[in-house]
């Protein structure tokens, strides 16, 4: 008995690790994608550099160079004439960043905090439809909605095997919390001492 519990408070640990692994890189993930939204107008000049027009990635994919033109051109002017536009994509950034901390429960006890892995899913669920809804009303180009509907993706990925981990390892805990149970009720029960032969 000792040692099946030895074994089960192993894999305990060992899934517990991989959970923190797991949901480490998606806050990682998570945090960077938050802070590359703050200094837009840097990053779609250097993309613009790089895919567009007359550039080697402008020549294979006219559309793609097409559409950062675009975006460099809109962009420049909102931050030139209307900045405050860009507050908005201040606010993006801070969610990507308060999501991340969100994450700090599971991080520490997964089995007590995996509604917060739950709602990580739904939200990377419903990437697809809002990239599918609002980016036609919004005129962005199919082939960017479906760059947007793979971070839901890419997103759920990793969420969903951390999820796969947390209900193993809650199991394991129930296991674990039954046999101490078991344990102590047996060390509780009074001990018969054996009759010697004669005895009344």
């Amino acid at each position: 008995m000792a040692k099946d519990r030895s074994a089960t408070r192993t894999e305990e640990l060992f899934l517990t690790r991989r959970i923190r692994c797991i949901l480490a890189l998606f806050v990682l993930g998570l945090v960077l994608s938050g802070l590359t939204a703050f200094p837009l107008d840097w990053e779609v000049t250097v993309l613009r550099e790089w895919t567009g027009p007359g550039t080697l990635a402008g020549r294979v994919w006219p559309g793609m160079s097409q559409w950062m033109a675009r975006v460099y051109e809109g962009l420049n002017h909102a931050g030139t004439n209307y900045p405050f536009l860009l507050y908005g994509t201040d606010w993006l950034a801070f969610a990507h960043l308060v999501i991340a901390i969100a994450f700090w429960g599971p991080l520490r006890d997964p089995v007590r905090n995996i509604w917060v892995i739950e709602f990580g899913m739904v939200a990377c669920i419903l990437v697809i439809p809002l990239a599918l809804i609002c980016g036609p009303l919004r005129g962005i180009p199919f082939f960017w909605r479906l760059i947007d509907c793979s971070f839901g993706v890419v997103g759920i990925l990793p969420l969903g095997l951390a999820h796969h981990y947390t209900r193993r390892l809650a199991m394991l805990q129930k296991k674990t919390e039954r046999a101490i149970e078991t344990a102590s009720r047996l060390q509780s029960l009074p001990i018969r001492s054996k009759r010697e032969p004669g005895e009344a």
